[in-house]
Formats: C-alpha cells, sequence, structure tokens
C-alpha cells in the first residue's frame, strides 16, 4: 500500500511547490511595483515554470511507460525530470526571493 502512495505524494509535493512559487512571485510583483525595483520577479515566474514542467513530466510518467526511448535515454529524461528541473527552480526561486525580500532580515531594531 505504501508503493501505491509514493507516487501520489510526489505529485503533490511538487504541486505545493508550484502553489508556493506562484505566491511569491505575485507577493513579489506587487513589492516590486511598490518600490519600484527592477522585475527580478520575472525570475520567480521562470521557477516556477520549470516546475510546473516537472509536474506535467511527473503526471504523464505515471500514466505508463516512455516506449520510444531507449533505456539510457529514459534514465537520463527522469534525471532531468525528477532532480535537474526541481534544483534549477529552487535555486533560481531562492536567489530571486533574497534579492526582493533580504530588506526584511536587514531591519534591525
Amino acid at each position: 500500500m505504501l508503493i501505491d502512495v509514493l507516487p501520489l505524494l510526489d505529485i503533490i509535493g511538487s504541486l505545493s511547490i508550484f502553489m508556493m512559487l506562484m505566491v511569491l512571485a505575485l507577493l513579489s510583483r506587487r513589492l516590486g511595483s511598490v518600490t519600484r525595483s527592477a522585475p527580478y520577479y520575472v525570475g520567480l515566474y521562470i521557477a516556477a515554470l520549470l516546475m510546473a514542467v516537472s509536474l506535467l513530466f511527473k503526471i504523464l510518467s505515471k500514466g505508463g511507460n516512455i516506449t520510444f526511448l531507449t533505456q539510457a535515454d529514459q534514465d537520463v529524461l527522469m534525471l532531468v525530470i525528477y532532480a535537474v528541473l526541481p534544483a534549477a527552480a529552487l535555486t533560481i526561486a531562492v536567489i530571486m526571493a533574497w534579492r526582493y525580500w533580504s530588506w526584511l532580515l536587514a531591519e534591525r531594531g
């Protein structure tokens, strides 16, 4: 039973990260419009897009095996879907969020 739940939890976790990135992008866009700063929030939308692509491929790959690729190509594709795209998305998101929201940590007493 635990084996059947893990793919569902993987998709739910990726979906929650995607939603968090979208909320952060929308909040950063509003902050940028108020402070008239450069539109670095676009990076958060790019991060959300990378996460959405990974999520879409995860959903599609759960349905069936990809038969037109060789085993080596499938391994590389799965590495990109499950590791590279989410890691790139979160790296971009951390950099952009730090750029927009670091002033919160700079405020001291």
